[in-house]
């Protein structure tokens, strides 16, 4: 998560919401891909940090299905990224702050918990919380 952290203060410092993700294989205790928001700088939408990791993982790997790879990102994912997480079928989903209004994983559709979901990572909640919390606190407190 300290990897993802940093990815998060390279978002800040860019104006990109403080968002990090980082993709690892535990098993050979390495890291496939690590990104930040770049949604402003890159005028997309779908421009997340999780987003542009699985998009890196699966690039550098050669394959769309991630299984045994675990992802690590600062923010309860949103619907659209909990979507790709499942299709992207990583192994593991590790998030720091919660988010009551965005976030698609414990709050909001809850995109694992629907029968229509195909694949369901393991899901661990509140790993770095308050630091992933307090970097976004700052930036918007800052922005406003």
């Amino acid at each position: 998560m300290d990897l993802a952290l940093s990815q998060a203060k390279l978002a800040a410092q860019a104006g990109e919401v403080p968002v990090g993700a980082v993709i690892v294989d535990a098993d050979a205790g390495t890291v496939v891909a690590a990104a930040h928001n770049r949604v402003e700088r890159d005028r997309d939408p779908t421009a997340h940090a999780e987003m542009l990791a699985i998009r890196m993982a699966a690039t550098s790997l050669g394959r769309t299905r991630l299984d045994g790879l675990d992802l690590y990102v600062t923010l309860e994912p949103c619907a659209m990224c909990a979507q790709a997480i499942a299709f992207a079928r990583l192994r593991r989903l590790y998030w720091g702050a919660s988010d009551p209004k965005g976030g698609g994983v414990e709050n909001g559709p809850r995109i694992f918990a629907q029968s229509t979901c195909h694949h369901r990572p393991e899901l661990y909640g509140g790993i770095g919380e308050r630091d992933a919390a307090a970097l976004l606190q700052d930036f918007f407190r800052k922005l406003r």
